[in-house]
């Protein structure tokens, strides 16, 4: 069974009295263990198919499902369940909560499954040396440099051991050295641990690391290449 799978999927967007289709009939399937970048320009379809594939945002028409369960059939509270307990998020814009610290950032979503207090404690300091965050735990986002605070993104999506990491466009604010560091990073928690990623980025090198990637155009995939 693919871990994310898109069937037939449009997404219409109305601006004014003009109807935008940033997704037009894509379909795609991921397995579990991939490392995929999704590329094209801006208004390609990119981060609204990834946003289809985290659950964010719903189709117009056609089917998204992850591990086989079609977010179009479950509830509110089911949905947000699945993407508490299978997927990670790593936005652009860290979207860090500010008055806490790198590890209370980190241990959130453990926090939201009820893992219990050793546990978490347990997760949260091995994640943050995973992303070389060693010694960092107690600081807050804003004494931390745009990298260290990607990365405690990165561990915040991982602590809770998704089934599938999402990335917008995570370089896209770090510097060249930054962003390399942060791709090894997440190309290493793939092959270490089995991690599943999609990304979308505009970002040569992150494409370059990608075992696979998918080219929208116009909202449809006009090439999908696996190295």
């Amino acid at each position: 069974m693919s871990i994310a799978s898109v069937h037939n999927v449009t997404r219409d967007y109305t601006q004014g009295t003009h109807v935008v289709k940033a997704l037009a009939g894509v379909d795609l399937k991921v397995e579990s263990g991939e490392f995929v970048a999704l590329m094209g320009p801006s208004g390609s379809g990119k981060t609204t198919l990834l946003n289809m594939i985290g659950g964010l945002d719903l189709p117009t028409t056609g089917s998204v499902k992850i591990e086989g369960k079609d977010l179009s059939s479950l509830s509110s509270g089911a949905l947000s369940d699945l993407r508490m307990e299978r997927l990670g998020f790593i936005f652009q814009s860290y979207n860090l909560i500010p008055v806490l610290s790198a590890y209370e950032n980190a241990e959130f979503v453990l926090l939201l499954q009820g893992v219990n207090a050793a546990e978490r404690k347990k997760r949260v300091m091995e994640t943050l040396a995973s992303v070389g965050l060693q010694g960092m735990e107690h600081r807050r986002p804003n004494e931390l440099s745009g990298g260290q605070q990607q990365r405690v993104a990165v561990a915040r999506a991982i602590a809770g051991r998704p089934a599938l990491v999402l990335a917008d466009e995570p370089t896209a604010n770090l510097d060249s050295q930054t962003g390399n560091d942060l791709i090894e990073l997440m190309a290493s928690l793939n092959r270490d641990h089995g991690v599943t990623f999609i990304f979308s980025t505009h970002d040569p090198k992150v494409m370059e690391a990608a075992r696979r990637v998918v080219h929208l155009v116009d909202g449809k995939i006009v090439e999908d290449q696996r190295k």
